[in-house]
């Protein structure tokens, strides 16, 4: 027993900032961001919570997956960028939709949606839950440096969301950690106590654009085929493929290193949404969906890397 998705939400909010505005605030340019990282805008919040995100891409998975908030038997959130370290996000969720169920959140930064679903998999497998939400959602406008066009440019915010059901669709996943921070950190600032005297870094991302890309253009490529071979699929049979959209560059370079998938299949939203981090693949996934272009009996490849430094890919049938 694993499970089957059964439907699939997102929302993003309403302001969006074009690459030449960001001008205002760093020295950039369009050519330069569209030329290093393939976004040529982002959404970014106002007024809107890293909640009010993910309950609205909760609300729209509920409806698109035809089933109560008071069926589900599990809420699990993935992210990075919660209002409060306690409720977290997915107790917030519950809360606003009216669910009664347990709810936790996990920490991952992009491959958060993954590592849920996989987690999701284990509750279906000892078979303690029948219906269960995974929401992603990520506010990164307020955590990145906005005089650092290296981490400024290349994010976005926004929430993703899907309900998952009893079933057998979920058919191999591929998880890794190699924990550290000297490739991206986001440190937190834990500084009430008059008793600490070590330094604390701003509470921002940090990031070595060219050990990440490094570590992304390996990690992807290897994930898809290992979760391809467990499954016992070719690449020849892969339908669909949801990339992390962090860089167009990355994914570009992993349809170069997996030759045996059509890079056709190679899904891309990066230009309209930027980085989302644990939001990115759910936030594509439904708007796949939505589009049509997810079919019944479909192989689909989720992918995705990032802080941790962690990576994941999972593949699925529709």
């Amino acid at each position: 027993m694993s499970f089957q998705i059964l439907g699939t939400g997102s929302f993003t909010p309403e302001r969006v900032v074009e690459n030449e505005e960001l001008s205002n605030y760093v020295e950039t340019s369009d050519e330069w961001i569209t030329k290093r990282i393939g976004v040529k805008q982002r959404h970014v919040c106002t007024t809107e919570t890293t909640a009010d995100m993910g309950e609205q891409a909760a609300r729209r998975a509920l409806e698109n997956a035809g089933v109560r908030a008071e069926e589900l038997d599990l809420i699990i959130g993935a992210t990075i960028s919660a209002d409060t370290i306690s409720p977290g996000l997915a107790g917030m969720v519950q809360n606003r939709i009216g669910a009664h169920c347990p709810a936790f959140d996990i920490n991952v930064a992009c491959p958060g949606f993954l590592f849920a679903l996989d987690t999701a998999a284990g509750f279906f497998e000892r078979k303690t839950v029948k219906k269960v939400l995974v929401v992603s959602s990520e506010r990164m406008s307020g955590l990145v440096d906005w005089t650092d066009r290296g981490t400024c440019c290349i994010f976005g915010d926004g929430s993703g969301a899907a309900v998952l059901g009893e079933g057998d669709s979920y058919l191999a996943s591929e998880l890794h950690t190699k924990g550290g921070e000297d490739v991206i950190a986001i440190p937190t600032w834990w500084n009430n106590s008059p008793f600490y005297q070590k330094e604390l870094r701003k509470n921002c991302v940090f990031m070595q654009g060219q050990e990440t890309y490094k570590f992304a253009v390996t990690a992807m490529p290897a994930d898809i085929k290992a979760v391809l071979e467990k499954a016992g699929l070719r690449g020849e049979d892969v339908s669909i493929v949801i990339p992390h959209q962090a860089n167009y560059r990355i994914i570009n370079e992993a349809r170069k290193r997996l030759p045996e998938i059509d890079p056709e299949k190679f899904c891309v939203n990066i230009d309209r949404y930027g980085n989302t981090s644990a939001a990115s693949v759910p936030i594509l996934l439904d708007e796949m969906n939505r589009a049509g272009k997810l079919r019944r009996g479909d192989i689909v490849v989720l992918a995705a890397f990032g802080g941790g430094l962690s990576n994941a890919a999972c593949v699925l049938r529709w």
